[in-house]
């Protein structure tokens, strides 16, 4: 029988969250006054995701792993020692965020596959999100109604505050116009490649499920069709196909919204936190590394065997020794050669050692 336990705490933080998204749709639009209705359904679907994020990432949160490093990543943050370590965040995140280089060594095609869908979602993330919440709107310069000739003279608006004006038929103007069109293309692309891996990958193809990997592919890929079926319909069709085109890009988007925070794209949602890790490691180092009980070589930063101690006994796991020393206290090399120790002298002294 399926059961669920609702996380309470999860639940009332996800709450807080969704209801203050509403309030910054309401005040980031002007109370409405700049809100698309026709977006109204990627509105619900963005609503529903972002409850279902936070109660996940809330519970995520939860797990005592994951809340030391996250504990110990703001306590940086606010501790006035950020500062040494800001060019260390920035380029993390370029690199691991922005250019997705943790991924390099896995692979060139691979890291191809991932550059250019996450590259894709993002830039798609960044306008589709301001403008189904209302944040985000273009209206045609009021001068046009002084000064008919300047009709081709368009404002941009964030928060129902103008930032700048561009002309149509500029740069800006068909970067601004058809950049999910070219976020479109890098996802097909790069989800291309993915599905060329695992259709040749025996690796893959022997223990690769359709709901964890092919099911990601299949809605990335539909998102971007659909999308780009929409820019045809208006530039060759006239609008002939244009119901068709809206509902079927709809409802593949807000499928994806809603399965965010229970597939696989959580780990969306997630990848971030690992800047975290690389600030905690280097705060460690910073405060001095500990050395190894048997080899008496520095092997982990201090603080981590300090944290660990505390984390393992919170969990209830016992990794003492005698009382003054712990398993936590040796490096693997050292725990291997304990281990090592240890069957010799089974040995020696159940009579069975010849040496």
């Amino acid at each position: 029988m399926f059961s669920y336990h609702l996380n309470k705490k999860a639940f009332w933080v996800a709450t807080a969250a969704t209801l203050l998204l509403i309030a910054l749709v309401f005040a980031g639009s002007r109370k409405l006054q700049n809100f698309d209705a026709a977006l109204i359904a990627y509105l619900f679907g963005t609503v529903f995701a972002t409850f279902g994020i936070v109660y996940r990432y809330t519970v995520w949160l939860q797990r005592p792993p994951t809340w030391l490093y996250f504990k110990r990543t703001w306590q940086i943050l606010f501790s006035g020692r950020f500062l040494p370590y800001a060019w260390l965040f920035v380029r993390k995140s370029v690199r691991n965020i922005g250019f997705q280089y943790f991924i390099r060594p896995r692979g060139g095609k691979r890291w191809w596959g991932h550059f250019l869908m996450a590259t894709g979602c993002m830039l798609a993330f960044a306008v589709t999100i301001p403008l189904t919440l209302g944040w985000i709107h273009f209206t045609m310069n009021p001068a046009t109604s002084i000064h008919p000739e300047s009709t081709n003279l368009y404002e941009a608006h964030v928060f129902g505050f103008k930032l700048f004006e561009f002309r149509l038929g500029s740069l800006i103007a068909f970067l601004i116009f058809n950049v999910l069109s070219i976020s479109s293309w890098l996802v097909i692309i790069g989800v291309g490649l993915f599905m060329y891996r695992r259709f040749t990958n025996g690796g893959l193809i022997a223990t690769q499920s359709f709901g964890g990997d092919w099911l990601p592919l299949v809605l990335l890929a539909a998102i971007s069709v659909t999308g780009l079926g929409l820019t045809y319909d208006y530039v060759f069709l006239k609008g002939i196909t244009y119901e068709f085109m809206a509902v079927t890009h709809a409802v593949t988007v807000i499928i994806f919204l809603v399965w965010i925070p229970f597939g696989k794209f959580f780990h969306i949602i997630q990848r971030p936190a690992q800047i975290g890790v690389y600030l905690y490691q280097a705060e460690g180092r910073r405060k001095g590394m500990a050395k190894c009980l048997h080899t008496g070589k520095e092997y982990t930063p201090q603080q981590h065997v300090d944290d660990l101690k505390e984390l393992t006994q919170e969990l209830g796991i016992d990794f003492n020794i005698d009382g003054q020393r712990s398993h936590l206290d040796y490096s693997p090399e050292g725990k291997r050669s304990l281990i090592a120790q240890a069957h010799l002298k089974a040995r020696q002294e159940s009579g069975r050692y010849f040496g």
